[in-house]
């Protein structure tokens, strides 16, 4: 899936319980984290007319950070923000983490065919690998509706909470554009 997906994927669900603007932060990061690993391609790109191309894009992308031991680090960085409610943020960044590798899973088949399979417990062992037969392409009319219906919940949320994603980046940007929300489509009184 698309990292603006797994953001707002992970947004949406840091939403769902009481946690603070830095634990909403942190599971929402927790859901993109596992792309690190696809960093390789900007290797890949800067290399790709030397003497020596490299394709770490290829070998590492959903193999480095798409795993058990990148769900422990991410639960273990969400559970050190402070704040109340540490175990909760940490288990909503689990889950965030996991919600990523799920995506991928079934919504990131190349164009030619080609399908990323999770090396769950990598780097202990490669015995077991998550595949599914019926994986999308990446560009498929599924992943636009999950992006449609994330944007809707990320703006409804925003609407009715008083904050957004955009918290993350600027609270008064945050702030105009909760405020225009809430002109836009005024809360009804009672």
């Amino acid at each position: 899936m698309n990292p603006v997906t797994h953001c707002l994927m992970g947004w949406t669900w840091a939403n769902a319980g009481p946690l603070t603007r830095p634990q909403r932060a942190a599971v929402t990061v927790a859901s993109v984290i596992p792309d690190v690993d696809g960093l390789g391609i900007l290797v890949d790109w800067a290399t790709a007319s030397s003497a020596h191309p490299t394709s770490l894009y290829a070998q590492y992308h959903h193999v480095v950070g798409h795993n058990l031991l990148g769900a422990a680090v991410a639960a273990v960085a969400c559970a050190a923000i402070r704040g109340p409610r540490r175990a909760l943020c940490a288990a909503f960044g689990l889950v965030s983490f996991h919600l990523h590798l799920l995506g991928d899973l079934v919504g990131s088949r190349g164009p030619d065919g080609s399908q990323w399979e999770i090396a769950y417990l990598w780097p202990f062992s490669n015995a077991w690998q998550w595949r599914v037969s019926w994986q999308w392409e990446l560009n498929a009319w599924p992943n636009v509706a999950i992006t449609l219906a994330l944007v809707a919940a990320t703006l409804y949320l925003a609407w009715r909470r008083g904050f957004s994603l955009v918290e993350l980046f600027s609270t008064q940007a945050d702030a105009a554009l909760v405020s225009t929300l809430r002109a836009r489509f005024p809360r009804s009184p009672g």
